[in-house]
């Protein structure tokens, strides 16, 4: 099964990143997703399938400071 943020997902399988991210609500402008320690252009999302063995990071970034 995918892993995803370091927890294993037997449902994301199959869903593309797109898919995946509409699933849990998350705002593709603004996240970076790095599959198998590549970052994947944002127009890939929608025709990059996850698969049983991939590893998926979803960052984000936060504005601060002092």
């Amino acid at each position: 099964m995918p892993t995803i943020c370091g927890k294993h997902d037997s449902t994301a399988a199959g869903l593309s990143i797109s898919e995946y991210l509409t699933r849990e609500g998350i705002n593709a402008k603004t996240i970076v997703a790095e599959l198998n320690l590549d970052i994947v252009p944002k127009t890939d999302y929608e025709t990059t399938i996850l698969k049983e063995e991939d590893e998926l990071e979803i960052v984000t970034f936060m504005s601060g400071g002092q």
